[in-house]
């Protein structure tokens, strides 16, 4: 385990827990940060001896390219927390070394192991709702301010990078590739020049729209994390968070409510569906499938060549936002 900072710890307690793998280590520079009884303990991934199949890499985001390089180089099949690297070139660097080493690897969009995020993308390939022509997705918190203190999120916290790329793989995954983004930015309302609000307008391959509004300074009952209850960081509400429409119907998540319809002359009607539950906190699916892609039983869902594409998206995204005024 590299890395022991919120989702790190999140993930050595899933791997201390999990009955297929063991913890041989955690990396991390801070002394005071410990991972149970018998885990040894190194400040540089250098420092580790002895075997080791596979390596999460929950750091940063600027330092997972040169650390999963350098993993890539030491034979470690990979788990690489989200976005997948700081910028195209160290993604596509990383690339190029896990091809070398024939390594696996996968990256940290968790999302896609939610059993209702499985469910929404088969019933749109399906036709459920005829062929995709809109998904609006909000994603809207208040982070407290001893989130930003301190660390690495000081001056380079935005949420574009740190939440919105999750919602981009999320519409990348469930309606079809993104071809092009327009981004506005909202005000700065925290005394920070950190991006903090916005919206952007999608185009997708397929020929569907869609937007996105987003803000860390405002409390609200909407967001991936708050609809799922998947963060235990987050308060869950339970509410949808994204509505796609189609030429047959439309359906809304994570509610899973699924509608049907012809035109306007009659009211829309609700669509019985049994709902598809987790059997498994997401988390521990994507420990249950790294561990398979590690022994060759599955190809991964979301590797680097895949993730890189999120982040080409997230990128542009957050380049357009920081050329306007704060």
């Amino acid at each position: 385990m590299i890395g022991g900072g919120l989702i790190g710890m999140r993930h050595v307690q899933t791997v201390l827990a999990h009955d297929r793998c063991d913890l041989v280590g955690l990396v991390d520079p801070n002394a005071q940060v410990e991972a149970g009884a018998g885990v040894a303990r190194y400040a540089d991934m250098d420092q580790v001896a002895g075997h080791v199949d596979g390596v999460i890499i929950a750091t940063p985001t600027h330092l997972h390219a040169e650390q999963g390089i350098y993993a890539a180089r030491r034979g470690w099949h990979m788990l690489i927390e989200k976005p997948v690297a700081h910028d195209l070139a160290g993604a596509q660097a990383l690339q190029s070394a896990v091809t070398r080493a024939g390594v696996g690897s996968l990256v940290g969009h968790h999302r896609r192991y939610h059993a209702r995020v499985g469910q929404l993308k088969r019933l749109i390939a399906e036709g459920a709702i005829g062929t995709p022509v809109t998904a609006n997705l909000l994603w809207a918190m208040r982070k407290p301010e001893g989130y930003f203190q301190d660390n690495w999120r000081t001056t380079g916290g935005s949420p574009v990078m740190i939440n919105l790329v999750h919602d981009i793989d999320l519409l990348r995954f469930v309606v079809g590739e993104i071809s092009q983004v327009a981004a506005l930015r909202g005000a700065t309302l925290r005394g920070s020049p950190r991006i903090e609000s916005g919206a952007v307008a999608i185009g997708f391959e397929n020929g569907a729209t869609g937007t996105i509004g987003f803000a860390d300074n405002s409390p609200s009952p909407w967001g991936f994390e708050a609809g799922t209850g998947e963060n235990p960081n987050i308060g869950t509400t339970g509410q949808d968070m994204m509505w796609i429409t189609g030429t047959g119907g439309a359906i809304s998540f994570p509610s899973m409510t699924l509608w049907a319809g012809s035109d306007w002359s009659q009211p829309a009607q609700r669509q019985p569906l049994e709902v598809a539950q987790n059997t498994k906190v997401p988390l521990n699916a994507q420990l249950d499938h790294f561990i398979d892609v590690i022994t060759g039983a599955a190809r991964p869902l979301i590797d680097v060549a895949d993730a890189t594409r999120t982040l080409d998206i997230a990128l542009t995204i957050q380049t357009q936002l920081a050329r306007q005024a704060a």
